[in-house]
């Protein structure tokens, strides 16, 4: 007998969940929330069969009956965010509207997509108050006047949501192309908080620089000392020339490839040259005076002995004097105004 009554008692409990999930998903009628959802996943179905103007005409109805649907569904029984008076389901339904009005096929989660969704969450909330009476005999009326203050909190907070939401994205934009302004301390800002640590020293300085450095090793190294030195004279010039072509080459994809500009700094050190070649950051940075960045090269003479053949056929000892460049590895960063040429 107990064999029988749990057999049945397990009967009871299948007839009882086939019963609620027959209540959701069964219309009671045709006039339903369940209907426009269906039709929204006959839409999606029959879009994907589709092509041309026919394709995105029924995904917009899919789109329609899939926010009405949810919309429908979650309004009647309404559940509120806590502390609030915005129910979920205006959440969800904004989410929706937000991403069939501002997203796209290759990417659903725009930043325009999440900016707005707050906001349009906040007014389809606020809209019910603005009309009495159920399903068409609905006529539109003003708040009462103790809800008004109540929209008006809700409108104006979702608002500041958004606000701070772009204010993210804007920032997240400007780190992404320019990525040199990680480099300053926002210690004291009351809107940027460094989550990770960055490096001290702006990468893409020191790639300027790492770029320079070989072109100007190429140019110099092995050359005669004669045309060494006039290089050096010209050096404003011909580094100036080397370091657009290196930052439009490998700062393309950067919008702050404006922002760097190139120049060297020359002294004589013993029987040779020092020559510093400088990356500096034009851009906007806490220090009112900027930074820059330096990499050194020495630049000496060197004597290489050769022979030649005379016309009594003997060989005679010819020395030539070429020049030779040597870079320090390191870049060396400096906070301020770079020093003035000389």
């Amino acid at each position: 007998m107990q064999i029988l009554r749990d057999v049945f008692g397990l009967f009871g409990i299948i007839e009882d969940v086939y019963e609620r999930l027959k209540k959701i998903f069964i219309p009671p009628r045709a006039y339903s929330w369940q209907t426009l959802i269906y039709l929204s996943i006959f839409s999606g179905l029959m879009s994907s069969l589709s092509a041309g103007y026919i394709k995105d005409l029924i995904s917009f109805c899919g789109w329609l009956f899939l926010i009405f649907g949810t919309a429908w569904y979650t309004t009647d029984n309404p559940l509120l965010i806590p502390g609030t008076n915005m129910p979920i389901g205006s959440v969800i339904t904004g989410f929706l509207v937000s991403v069939f009005a501002f997203g796209n096929q290759e990417d659903v989660f725009t930043p325009r997509t999440i900016v707005l969704w707050p906001t349009i969450s906040a007014v389809i909330t606020a809209i019910p108050e603005f009309f009495e009476g159920t399903g068409t005999e609905a006529k539109a009326q003003l708040p009462k006047i103790e809800d008004r203050q109540k929209i008006i909190m809700l409108v104006g907070s979702s608002m500041v949501i958004s606000c701070w939401l772009q204010f993210y994205f804007v920032t997240d934009n400007w780190i992404n192309e320019y990525p040199s302004l990680l480099v300053d301390n926002y210690q004291d800002s009351a809107f940027v908080v460094k989550t990770q640590p960055t490096d001290k020293i702006p990468k893409n300085g020191v790639l300027i620089l790492d770029k320079l450095t070989s072109q100007v090793e190429a140019q110099i190294a092995g050359q005669p000392w004669s045309q060494v030195e006039q290089w050096l004279i010209d050096a404003r010039q011909r580094v100036g020339n080397l370091g657009r072509q290196v930052i439009q080459t490998n700062l393309a994809e950067y919008e702050e490839r404006s922002l760097w500009g190139v120049e060297p700094r020359i002294s004589g050190v013993k029987d040779g040259y020092k020559l510093d070649l400088l990356s500096i950051w034009k851009g906007p940075s806490s220090n009112p005076r900027g930074y820059y960045l330096v990499k050194s090269c020495r630049v000496d003479p060197v004597v290489e002995s050769g022979s030649t053949s005379t016309q009594t056929g003997r060989k005679a000892e010819q020395r030539n004097t070429i020049a030779e460049i040597e870079c320090e590895r390191k870049t060396s960063f400096f906070a301020g105004s770079p020093p003035p040429q000389q």
